[in-house]
């Protein structure tokens, strides 16, 4: 399918007008909180983001994706929402909101808001409703309510766990004081979830994506996408059940889970694509779907959300054999399915991608199939107390570069999470007082959170918060952080920032076709492709450096090494 043409014949008034624009854009995912302070009270705001504009125009992207700044206690980093359709006062107002998406809009940017569908907060005015009401009452009915095990009800209704560690159903107080009814929380015990069999609760998130839409939103990132409708019907399976009943790896495969990934919540996203096609250009979306690999294509379906995430690169090793499976199948699906692929190495729930890469593999020995063994995933190593002798930050930083330049010469999406064109690693160094995600605290010794790859960005090389702010950052930034600030590297040939403005602006010029054609390169540790328009990317995973193809080089990962390609490096040509 046809996208954008070149940057010299493409405007940004263009672009904003596409309503293609999304399927091979450069999307870069805001943390609200930890991207720019503009009042100096230690937490960021959309004022800071609306100031830093010009900078983002700089980098070349083609979108914002905002993390939640809804009204939230932060139980889950902004991801239990009081108020839907408001900007929590600590962020800024509504007006500040409006202000940032016509700068944006003006810097031939759009905006992609987070929403968060399956569960509210226990803070809103819903839940405050369901919890003063009795039993059976309409206020209830918008979550998920019942009754418990044992003669008291004393027991919760099922043993299953929640994602956050303890069980998945909490008790409440009826308003006579008296113990009650159980509520359902797949994740934190703040987050209740919505009953979607509700009509009610249908029609009003209807309304919220026009509210956001009429604002100036061009589309949304939905948070647990697959996990909206549920099956409670009596009597609820057990955990061994649930697991006796799995149909694979990833998952369910056939829709039957009680409430993650089931065949219902396709209704919903027909609704809300009618919503989406009422606006020019139509609004799109992005599923954030953990789902088996066979069950993707429906929530990336033009008549549903149009786009899902897919995490296979974020989860694979820094292996040629690995990429280029992943690569070729989920282009074929796209293909297949009329979807846009969805390219992401690094984003506000996992470890760095420059970290993941610098850690040291479990092994060094290749496996039946002639891979090598998975490298950590960096939960091992914060849980051990981030020692700084088992990261290797430059190899990490190198293949982050080259895995990063690859992605983007791959046609589809590409997210980028903010501080990867920085470079940065995951801060490992935050004291126990200081940490705020709740995975860590409900499973300590266990998982570590979150926080790391949410520490503010370094604008300035020193200062209080190294630029964030006037103040000092909500979370700790270590020392190293100067070496990676903004202002270091701005204008350093070689600079990963640079790199990253390079390939971006590049990739805009040379964006065409949706396709790309393997070249066999006769080396295993090498992968070759050519796009349309007959631009190529190399990448070399292997320790040595290898010979490159004739054509003029356009942009490389890391310098050449006397014409050749270095190790863990990727260069594009023509």
């Amino acid at each position: 399918m046809s996208t954008t043409a070149t940057l010299a014949t493409v405007t940004d008034s263009d672009r904003l007008a596409d309503p293609n624009w999304w399927r091979q854009a450069s999307v870069y995912q805001i943390y609200p909180r930890s991207f720019a302070d503009s009042n100096g009270d230690g937490l960021g705001d959309i004022k800071g983001i609306t100031a830093k504009v010009p900078y983002l125009k700089s980098l070349g992207i083609d979108a914002v994706w905002l993390s939640p700044f809804y009204p939230s206690a932060l139980a889950d980093g902004g991801y239990d929402v009081d108020d839907y359709r408001d900007v929590d006062p600590k962020l800024g107002t509504l007006a500040d909101f409006d202000e940032m998406a016509a700068a944006l809009h003006a810097a031939g940017i759009k905006l992609i808001a987070d929403i968060v569908p399956n569960h509210s907060s226990n803070r809103h005015e819903w839940f405050k409703e369901a919890l003063a009401a009795p039993k059976g009452s309409a206020a209830r009915d918008r979550y998920i309510f019942r009754d418990g095990k044992g003669p008291d009800g004393e027991f919760p209704p099922s043993d299953w766990d929640s994602v956050f560690g303890g069980p998945a159903w909490e008790r409440i107080t009826e308003p006579d004081g008296t113990p009650g009814q159980w509520y359902m929380h797949i994740f934190a015990k703040e987050q209740p979830d919505l009953n979607w069999a509700n009509r009610e609760i249908r029609d009003d998130f209807l309304k919220t994506l026009r509210f956001w839409s009429d604002r100036g939103v061009d589309g949304f990132r939905v948070d647990v996408a697959h996990a909206l409708t549920k099956d409670l019907t009596e009597p609820l399976l057990s955990k061994v059940e649930l697991t006796a009943a799995n149909t694979g790896t990833d998952g369910f495969a056939d829709g039957s889970h009680p409430f993650w990934d089931r065949d219902d919540v396709h209704e919903i996203y027909t609704e809300w694509r009618e919503v989406f096609n009422e606006y020019n250009p139509p609004r799109t979306a992005v599923a954030e779907a953990w789902v088996h690999a066979t069950r993707r294509p429906r929530y990336a379906s033009p008549a549903g959300l149009g786009q899902a995430f897919n995490f296979d690169l974020l989860q694979a090793d820094f292996d040629a054999e690995d990429f280029r499976e992943i690569i070729t199948r989920n282009l074929a699906e796209a293909a297949a399915t009329g979807a846009s692929s969805t390219w992401v190495f690094s984003n506000h729930d996992v470890v760095r991608h420059a970290t993941r890469y610098g850690l040291p593999r479990f092994s060094a020995d290749k496996g039946a199939k002639g891979k090598h063994a998975k490298g950590q995933d960096g939960k091992s190593w914060l849980l051990a107390g981030g020692p700084r002798e088992d990261l290797d930050m430059e190899l990490g930083e190198r293949r982050a570069r080259a895995a990063t330049l690859l992605m983007l010469a791959v046609p589809g999406s590409a997210y980028l999470y903010q501080g990867e064109e920085l470079g940065l690693h995951e801060v490992a160094e935050i004291p126990e007082t200081q940490r705020q995600d709740p995975t860590f605290f409900r499973n300590k010794g266990v998982d570590i959170g979150r926080d790391g790859c949410r520490v503010p960005l370094p604008w300035k090389a020193d200062g209080s918060s190294f630029g964030f702010g006037d103040g000092v950052a909500h979370l700790p930034q270590p020392a190293w952080f100067s070496q990676y600030a903004v202002e270091a590297q701005d204008g350093t040939a070689g600079s990963t920032l640079e790199l990253y403005r390079s390939a971006l602006k590049l990739r805009r010029e040379l964006q065409g076709e949706e396709q790309l054609e393997w070249i066999e390169t006769g080396n295993p540790e090498v992968l070759h492709f050519r796009r349309p328009g007959g631009w190529q990317s190399v990448t070399n995973f292997g320790d040595t450096a290898v010979e490159l193809p004739a054509g003029t080089v356009l942009v490389t990962s890391a310098p050449l090494e006397e014409g050749k390609l270095g190790a863990n490096s990727t260069a594009w040509l023509r």
